[in-house]
């Protein structure tokens, strides 16, 4: 029995590696792209340069109890979670640069924690205040 449930488990994440492996490809002209705009565009908004090594951290892959194929997917994983997180931190600070009003609330909507200086939805006073 046990071994039936490694070998279906072995099956699934060989049928599964392609697509989680086909992301690289998207993800590399993401971070190409988000660079050249975070460089260009935050010097020219005067906005801080966000840390790129605060977001992504590729260091388990030296873990000596891993093998090579889970090195390897420990270095993609930390790649390209950290790509998210970072390209998070960017959009969000551009987001704060030029817009700063929140959404209109829902029960479903996770507000994102940069929003909590926001202007509210729909204030428009608060909004025509900033441009006297």
């Amino acid at each position: 029995m046990k071994y039936r449930l490694v070998k279906n488990q072995r099956l699934k994440h060989l049928i599964s590696a392609p697509f989680i492996y086909s992301l690289i490809i998207p993800f590399l002209f993401l971070d190409a792209f988000l660079e050249v705009y975070h460089h260009v565009g935050f010097r020219l908004y005067d906005l801080d340069i966000v840390n790129r090594d605060k977001y992504i951290k590729l260091d388990r892959h030296k873990l000596a109890y891993l093998n090579p194929i889970e090195k390897l997917n420990c270095a993609y994983c930390g790649y390209l979670n950290g790509l998210i997180n970072y390209t998070s931190e960017i959009g969000a600070r551009t987001e704060s640069y030029w817009c700063g009003i929140k959404h209109e609330m829902d029960n479903d909507f996770k507000e994102p924690k940069h929003h909590s200086s926001f202007l509210n939805y729909g204030d428009k006073i608060s909004f025509g205040k900033l441009f006297k």
